[in-house]
């Protein structure tokens, strides 16, 4: 936690109302986003119980599984959303633009530029809190290995048809929302963290109900106080006025009034199978219909409230300018749909359970360097982010007050103008520390030379500049600052590079997987493509 996170963190406190982190949106949001609220079965980790989604906020669509114990009736509630959010990502999916990507040619080993089709738009998924991407998670694993009656007509409980390739997508989407920056699929509550502080622990801040509170009190009262009644307060039956965002229901609704109602639903099934003449089944079949209808009518109620939580939240956010760089990352997240519907229409199989060790540190390596990208974005695109990183000492600003010439020792003399800026911070610098300012939107390299106290207080740094000022042998105008500027500069690189090349899965060494061969009889196989599997 930066200090400017904790000085937020006490002025809530203090004042009663959630404080900005931020000054802009750093995470995209599309025009259109694919809601959902899960609900999942207390006791059972990822048995579905109902969800609520949908792209209307007036009109959302209830699924609900009457009994899910029933294996039967959780795969049509599977089915029922996968009809519900399968269209609206090949929606997205259809519509594409040309683009160009640079790929190695296996003949020469050179980069090569080809023309590839990239999805103008991307579907996003929003859930309430972090708890939702883990349920996400559980259900594209539990979803996208199982085989249906046209696979094989022997398997016993047979998948419906299009529930395997909703959970290769929900799969995608649950190992894209763990790559810093992403926005494919959010959390509500984190989208909310990121951008306002609190005054109650990183705990209760995963609650919707209470986080809203903080940061727009309906009676425009105290956030801690409003709150705490959206924890606790209850109606006259016992129940909570905020119901949890999801997955997990409150324990006084599960035992008052879910397992009572279940039970019914149960009893009148069992009836409806015992019975002997039509005019008692049709009887005992409107009773177990109405059984249903009072299930769904719990599960509507319980879900209603987070639903509107998580749209007034967007309406929230939505009230922020974007970031300038957030384009960019949601780029990358439009290049990552792109991928996975390639990849389904090519008919490879379903992602594996468990990823090789290659494809694990790639993973790995390509998270960590998301992630010091995302923090230095997020720094150059807003001032206040980047007040945290100039009170860790990884940042500074200051004046120029004075420029001198200098040229590297070479055949071929380069400039290397010396530039003394004053400052009042105090950044970690060493010597011939990098430090980097933004110029028209590249990076610029420094080198730290020397430091001294300035007369009028504060710090005299002097940096030498060593790239981006042309290839003539005076630095191309605007390339060097002048006596004068206000400038930024950052001990941070702002567009971070990656490790160095991982070996090919066959080259592994035996710690990681090898010898060679061995990794591939001992990896477990995932079944193969079906028809279902593609768009």
């Amino acid at each position: 936690m930066s200090l400017i996170t904790t000085l937020a963190r006490l002025e809530a406190v203090e004042s009663g109302r959630a404080q900005p982190l931020t000054t802009v949106r750093h995470r995209h949001l599309t025009g259109r986003p694919l809601v959902l609220v899960p609900l999942a079965t207390a006791g059972e980790a990822g048995a579905p119980l109902g969800a609520l989604v949908g792209t209307d906020r007036e009109a959302p669509r209830l699924l609900a599984v009457a009994q899910p114990r029933d294996r039967e009736l959780r795969f049509a509630f599977l089915a029922e959303l996968a009809e519900a959010v399968l269209p609206h990502i090949e929606s997205y999916a259809g519509v594409v633009e040309p683009a160009e990507r640079s790929q190695i040619d296996p003949e020469t080993g050179k980069k090569t530029k080809v023309e590839v089709e990239l999805c103008t738009d991307a579907a996003q998924l929003i859930v309430p809190s972090r708890a939702g991407i883990d349920f996400v998670r559980l259900l594209g694993r539990s979803m996208r290995f199982r085989r249906t009656a046209e696979d094989d007509p022997d398997t016993p409980y047979p998948a419906p048809a299009r529930v395997p390739l909703l959970g290769r997508w929900l799969t995608h989407y649950a190992e894209r929302a763990r790559v810093p920056g992403s926005s494919l699929l959010l959390a509500t509550t984190d989208l909310l963290n990121r951008h306002w502080a609190t005054g109650q622990s990183s705990l209760e801040d995963q609650h919707l109900g209470a986080l809203l509170a903080w940061i727009a009190p309906s009676d425009g009262g105290s956030g801690a106080e409003a709150a705490l009644r959206a924890e606790l307060e209850r109606d006259r039956e016992g129940q909570l006025l905020c119901p949890p965002a999801g997955p997990a229901t409150d324990p006084a609704f599960d035992n008052r009034l879910l397992a009572p109602a279940i039970e019914a639903y149960d009893r009148a099934r069992t009836a409806l199978a015992a019975a002997e003449d039509g005019l008692a089944a049709d009887a005992l079949l409107a009773e177990l219909a109405r059984a249903e209808r009072q299930i769904r009518s719990l599960l509507a109620k319980v879900a209603l409230p987070t639903w509107d939580a998580v749209w007034r939240g967007l309406d929230l956010l939505a009230g922020l300018p974007e970031g300038a760089r957030a384009e960019d990352r949601w780029t990358r997240d439009r290049w990552s749909f792109t991928a996975h519907r390639d990849r389904v229409l090519a008919g490879e199989p379903p992602q594996p359970r468990r990823d090789d060790a290659v494809t694990a540190a790639q993973k790995l390596a390509s998270r960590e360097a998301a992630q010091a990208q995302l923090d230095a974005q997020e720094a150059l695109d807003d001032p206040l982010v980047l007040a945290g990183r100039r009170l860790a000492g990884e940042a500074f600003v200051g004046e120029v007050t004075g420029v001198e010439m200098a040229y590297s020792e070479s055949k071929r003399p380069s400039p290397r103008p010396l530039v003394t800026v004053r400052t009042d911070e105090h950044p970690h610098l060493g010597g011939r520390t990098k430090v980097y300012r933004s110029l028209d939107g590249k990076p610029q390299t420094a080198e730290f030379v020397s430091g001294t106290p300035a007369e009028e207080g504060g710090l005299l740094l002097v940096l030498r500049i060593t790239d981006r000022m042309g290839r003539s042998k005076e630095p191309a105008p605007g390339s060097v600052p002048e006596p004068g500027d206000r400038t930024v500069w950052t001990l941070f690189e702002h567009d971070p590079r990656g490790g160095p090349k991982l070996p090919d899965p066959e080259e592994t060494p035996w710690t990681h997987g090898g010898p060679p061969g061995a990794a591939v009889e001992r990896a477990e196989r995932p079944d193969p493509v079906t028809a279902e599997d593609l768009l």
